[in-house]
């Protein structure tokens, strides 16, 4: 979960992207849609962890509490696969987003919809046998543990 609050810091850096391309879409249509706003961050988002995913099998934050994600197999991602993992992976976010959207939930409602949202979808990981997240489980991945081989005194 300290990876998964990591990754939440450097999506929110990301968000500048998303947030400078909706000012320009506002600048030139005049209308400001939230919705078209989630659609870029989304796209951005699958971009930045489909890239990390299939290059290196790591995000920056993977890196750093070393963590990889491999096929089942044991072999890195694809391009595709990382893409079918990124959109199984919403999962964490799509049930509790849904209903603050049905709901039109705003500020703090929205927040804590989404937080037992993802709260709610980590336990599930208890129900699977290997406790695995349930989208690797669907698109045949896991997170291994790539901590680096001590180093020999000489």
């Amino acid at each position: 979960m300290a990876c998964f609050v990591y990754e939440g810091m450097m999506l929110f850096g990301l968000l500048l992207i998303p947030g400078a391309i909706g000012a320009l879409f506002v600048a030139v249509t005049g209308s400001a849609h939230p919705l078209v706003l989630e659609v870029i961050a989304f796209v951005v988002f699958g971009i930045y962890f489909t890239w990390f995913w299939s290059r290196r099998g790591q995000t920056l934050p993977m890196q750093t509490w070393h963590i990889l994600v491999l096929t089942t197999s044991g072999q890195p991602l694809s391009q595709p696969r990382a893409l079918l993992r990124y959109a199984a992976s919403c999962a964490w976010f799509a049930p509790a987003w849904l209903i603050k959207v049905l709901n039109h939930w705003t500020g703090w409602d929205g927040i804590a919809a989404l937080g037992i949202g993802v709260v709610a979808y980590a336990l599930l990981a208890l129900l699977h046998p290997q406790r695995q997240f349930w989208h690797d489980a669907i698109c045949g991945t896991q997170l291994i543990d790539a901590k680096p081989e001590p180093r020999r005194k000489s």
